[in-house]
């Protein structure tokens, strides 16, 4: 597992001396899977420090480089603060670091379901961007998914009833997705709610940009479902209905959109059922969230049901 970076070993001076900044002092923030993140309090303002512990310069450059280009085509996200030498990126104990401005709000969970189409409508704006906009060119394509050494561990797995239920609906998807001409979008990938901040007025705040890549937006609307629209672990037609009607007054769906919603939404739920198998039962087995996974199999079973009210 990454090695997280504590209060106490952060080189205040140095980041001071890095950003320009005059009188830091730095508060712990919770949350964040992957990075260590920090409340930057100085006289010319308050940041957020990002130490990206799971990163290399290069992946870090990266991240820094797309945030910086969705802020700047519109997306609400968080604007990256440059180093004082103009690079989106410095470095602070040999690791990589990013320090963005703040934005005021809370995380809501669930986000409340009069927010969820202005949700939509987020995640439909960004679907527009060309993915040929200046820092969004080298973006990688389909970095969501399962990689096709992600399934051949699946037949690994100790739970076989688990392996064989994955296997078969993955291949199903895959079937079907080979007869799809979707065009491939720029895509956020982890629109959860925990990944956006409530702001003034209810202004929603997209932040983590580790997932963006080149796919089908159907599935990354599927996987903002996934994150959103569920209360209790299924599916809530409710919800969804609120997050379509928003995504919707951006981007139409045609008649086969909305039929290949349902397996869009079970291949983002079959993903993140993936992921949590092998982080807490294969790579770091955590006997307290061994069943995590299961939810998902829940989830997926009341799809079918929450569907049919959009059409």
């Amino acid at each position: 597992m990454a090695k997280y970076t504590t209060l106490d070993q952060i080189d205040l001076p140095a980041v001071a001396r890095s950003y320009g900044l005059d009188q830091p002092r730095l508060e712990p923030l919770t949350g964040g899977a992957a990075n260590s993140s920090f409340k930057l309090i100085s006289t010319s303002g308050t940041y957020v420090l990002t130490i990206l512990d799971n990163h290399d310069l290069p992946s870090a450059r990266r991240l820094a480089a797309h945030t910086q280009a969705v802020f700047r085509l519109g997306v609400p996200t968080t604007e990256i603060v440059p180093a004082s030498d103009g690079a989106l990126t410095a470095r602070l104990g040999g690791r990589p670091v990013i320090l963005k401005k703040w934005v005021e709000g809370m995380v809501k969970q669930p986000l409340p379901t009069p927010l969820l189409p202005e949700a939509g409508r987020v995640l439909a704006r960004l679907h527009t961007l060309s993915p040929r906009s200046p820092g969004l060119d080298d973006i990688p394509v389909g970095t969501r998914r399962l990689s096709d050494h992600h399934r051949s561990l699946i037949p690994q797995f100790a739970d076989t009833g688990f392996a064989d239920w994955l296997t078969g609906r993955l291949d199903r998807i895959r079937s079907a997705e080979a007869k799809s001409d979707r065009p491939r979008t720029v895509v956020h990938g982890d629109l959860f709610d925990d990944n956006i901040i409530v702001g003034e007025d209810d202004r929603l705040t997209v932040l983590d940009w580790e997932t963006i890549s080149l796919d089908d937006p159907l599935l990354d609307l599927g996987m903002a479902a996934v994150g959103l629209a569920q209360e209790g672990g299924i599916l809530v037609p409710e919800r969804l209905e609120a997050l379509v009607t928003g995504y919707r007054r951006i981007v139409p769906l045609t008649d086969a959109d909305t039929a290949a919603l349902p397996m869009e939404i079970e291949h983002a739920a079959l993903i993140i059922a993936f992921h949590r198998y092998y982080r807490h039962s294969v790579r770091f087995p955590d006997p307290a969230k061994s069943t995590y996974h299961t939810e998902m199999i829940k989830f997926v079973d009341s799809v079918e049901s929450a569907v049919p009210r959009l059409e």
